[in-house]
């Protein structure tokens, strides 16, 4: 009998939950998402210019494949996943909450959290915001202002849990899969930069600025 490998939602949820605490809050030298905003800001008095900054930040780290330093812990994560990859969304998740910090969006806001993972999964945000009740016109900046129930938000993430791990099963071969050493690396690192432009340009469109932003 064929054995079923699909991660359970557990495993799912696991995942999320690590992101948020190690992608928006930081762990050791990993810095959290606001200091990050924060460090943007006092460099480029112009939101606009500090996001930027920030995107173009990561998406060197993207390029340089350099994502588990400072990573710590998050890494023993049990997915089976490798840990560049586990690396590659802890670094998307800062991206995207530092950009939503310079926005004006309160990172401690559960609707917030949930619109920086939200981000992390592309096309697939439309199916999981119908699942939990939420409009999907401007889907983040949606998520963002919603109350959310801490069940409906369960659900919510769980379900972005299930397309991550899903994603990432499907681009492991094109990361890892070259028996040339500096080959793979290289696709990894393009691949890598390339997802990462994309999440990123998704949350400079739909995180519009709040009325409160980050002061230099």
């Amino acid at each position: 009998m064929a054995t079923d490998t699909r991660p359970d939602g557990g495993m799912a949820a696991a995942l999320v939950d690590r992101l948020l605490d190690v992608g928006i809050d930081g762990r050791g030298r990993f810095e959290p998402a606001q200091a990050v905003a924060v460090a943007a800001r006092r460099e480029h008095p112009d939101v606009e210019r500090a996001v930027d900054a920030v995107i173009a930040r990561h998406l060197r780290l993207a390029a340089a494949n350099g994502f588990v330093t400072g990573l710590g812990g998050f890494v023993t994560l049990p997915v089976a996943l490798p840990a560049n990859v586990l690396g590659f969304y802890a670094v998307a998740t800062r991206m995207v909450a530092a950009v939503a910090a310079l926005r004006g969006y309160d990172l401690r806001e559960r609707g917030v959290r949930s619109a920086v993972m939200l981000a992390l999964v592309g096309t697939d945000a439309d199916d999981l915001l119908h699942s939990v009740g939420v409009p999907t016109t401007g889907r983040l900046a949606s998520l963002a202002s919603q109350r959310l129930p801490a069940p409906a938000a369960m659900v919510l993430h769980k379900g972005i849990g299930f397309r991550l791990l899903s994603t990432a099963g499907r681009s492991v071969f094109a990361r890892f899969g070259s028996g040339v050493p500096v080959l793979g690396g290289a696709v990894g690192a393009g691949l890598d930069a390339y997802l990462l432009h994309k999440i990123a340009e998704q949350a400079r469109s739909e995180l519009p600025p709040r009325a409160a932003a980050i002061e230099s």
